[in-house]
């Protein structure tokens, strides 16, 4: 298995196998909103605010995880993780899980402090993130799955709470995926 960072060639095949991941495990319509947000955030992000990586099995796409910048009223270099996808034939074997290590130690040495993520906190928390709240960092948007709002330090500093708001980026920035 050989964990990357993406190539601009490999745009469709991670886009396929965000939509068919999500439409396997939450449904066709999931599957293509997710997919849909994968090709927006890879089209309009500009690439200072976006990290994609890729898990490689044979020059096969098996799996796929995107940071983009999430910007706090601070001088934090900030990251948020979504969304992560590993196809269905090749889950539950720490592909997810290491294509997240070698990704945030990439964001953590291109300077990024924290890392956000929106999801399960059981799965999330094997990689280090731990639950928050939004009275310590204010969600964008306003969070329908609250306890699934998920941080960490990527610095020998503590979780410490920022004061005010946060802006994602805008393909993030609709209420549907919050």
């Amino acid at each position: 298995m050989n964990y990357c960072q993406y190539e601009p060639s490999q745009t469709e095949k991670i886009i396929g196998l965000f939509t068919q991941t999500f439409s396997d495990s939450e449904g066709e319509a999931e599957g293509k909103l997710i997919g849909e947000l994968v090709k927006e955030l890879i089209e309009t992000t500009d690439s200072n605010d976006l990290y994609v990586f890729v898990a490689n099995d044979n020059n096969r796409v098996v799996g796929s995880i995107l940071f983009t910048r999430l910007t706090f009223e601070s001088d934090k270099q900030v990251f948020l993780l979504a969304p992560v996808a590993v196809c269905t034939d090749y889950q539950g074997q720490g592909i997810g899980q290491k294509l997240i290590k070698v990704g945030l130690q990439a964001i953590k040495n291109q300077g990024a402090e924290l890392a956000f993520t929106y999801g399960d906190p059981a799965f999330y928390s094997k990689v280090g993130f731990r639950q928050v709240t939004e009275e310590q960092f204010k969600a964008p948007l306003s969070l329908s799955y609250p306890h699934g709002w998920l941080a960490q330090s990527l610095t020998e500093q503590e979780l410490t709470p920022i004061a005010g708001g946060s802006i994602c980026v805008p393909a993030f920035n609709k209420q549907a995926l919050w």
